[in-house]
């Protein structure tokens, strides 16, 4: 379990006070997850009101002033569990941003419905989501950065992005249908831990070894405490709406690729590259599901003034948590000059190895014909 005196100063980093006594009754869903435990420690440390985690595991330690429960919300009985709580933050997701089944996309539908059914029979009056930035797709017209205000535009093909965008529609659904009600749907950027990038990071990571010649993008990391912060501060202040959830900034490509190290880099016309993702990701030669090429290859990043002006602000930003996430690699200790001429022929070794592949998978499909 994370450290309760970090989260309790990064949350005096984002929001300029000491913990705030916000008496109310919490449940906090997917508690036993990396934002889940930071939520919890960061609620337990800073109300006096209860709040209660629930997980279908549990997590490492319980800390002082959190009660958890472990249960399976797709089939538990939700009534008394939710009953006289107050505030809902829906964290858990069945979904993984590696391109897993559409059935896992439907458990987490499925669940969101069954949690937000509960919450109305128990009159919850505010309901926190967290979505992903990435509802705002990947696109060439995107503008720099994106603000709350600009459309839902999902990139089809990847169904991360998609499933989010329900979620965020049922939302909607119960706001429509509690109009006394506070809804707050955030929005954050790839979302990393000390030690930990999660699996988005690490499927762009990976996406980035064979990258379109359309585009290089600049991209932005949140740590989790900073994610947990924000979650606090919409609770405390009750804020109805979306927000997007970002360090200051991004960084740019040529940036990134220098704290990503020596890695080999193949750069094909885009078309190439949706076909070649997708031909290593239906081989299992790596987690690149359909639809992530663009994310690598068109901007994204979003603005944080609307949450700012909350008074929140991150405690690390785009290149500490970046770097704080990945860690150093062997090749990090060798000369520039060796580095290059590993990358070099580490690229030339990926482009013979997906030549094969391509031509493996084109004749197995004949031969399936």
């Amino acid at each position: 379990m994370g450290d309760v005196p970090r989260i309790a100063r990064a949350r005096r980093l984002a929001v300029g006070h000491p913990c705030a006594d916000v008496p109310m009754t919490i449940v906090v869903t997917g508690a036993a997850g990396s934002v889940g435990r930071r939520v919890c420690e960061l609620l337990a440390c800073s109300h006096s009101g209860e709040v209660l985690g629930l997980d279908l595991r549990p997590p490492e330690s319980v800390p002082p002033g959190l009660e958890f429960k472990s249960l399976d919300l797709l089939t538990a009985d939700l009534g008394p569990v939710f009953a006289g709580t107050d505030t809902l933050v829906h964290l858990v997701s069945a979904l993984s941003a590696d391109g897993a089944a559409n059935t896992d996309g439907r458990i987490d539908l499925a669940i969101a419905r069954r949690v937000l059914d509960a919450a109305t029979v128990a009159g919850v009056g505010h309901v926190v989501l967290v979505s992903t930035a990435m509802v705002y797709g990947a696109w060439p017209d995107n503008p720099v950065p994106i603000t709350e205000d600009a459309p839902v535009r999902p990139v089809p093909e990847l169904d991360f992005a998609m499933q989010k965008t329900q979620l965020e529609r049922l939302g909607l659904d119960w706001r429509t249908d509690h109009p006394d009600g506070v809804l707050t749907v955030l929005r954050p950027a790839v979302t990393v831990a000390e030690d930990h990038p999660g699996g988005l990071a690490r499927i762009l990571h990976s996406a980035t070894t064979i990258v379109s010649e359309e585009g290089d993008p600049p991209a932005q990391f949140l740590q989790a405490d900073d994610l947990a912060t924000a979650i606090e501060t919409v609770l405390t202040q009750r804020v109805d709406g979306v927000l997007n959830v970002a360090p200051d900034g991004w960084i740019p490509a040529e940036e990134l690729a220098a704290l990503a190290g020596p890695k080999p880099r193949l750069r094909v016309p885009g078309w190439l590259a949706r076909r070649l993702a997708a031909v290593r990701y239906r081989l299992g030669l790596a987690p690149t599901p359909p639809g992530i090429v663009p994310y690598t290859t068109y901007p994204w990043v979003v603005s944080n003034d609307r949450l700012r002006g909350l008074g929140w602000r991150a405690g690390n930003t785009n290149e500490e948590a970046y770097v704080a996430a990945h860690a150093a690699g062997p090749l990090d200790m060798l000369t520039a000059r060796r580095r290059q001429t590993l990358a070099l022929g580490a690229m030339a070794a990926v482009a013979v190895g997906l030549a094969g592949a391509v031509a493996f998978g084109v004749v197995r499909l004949r031969r399936t014909r």
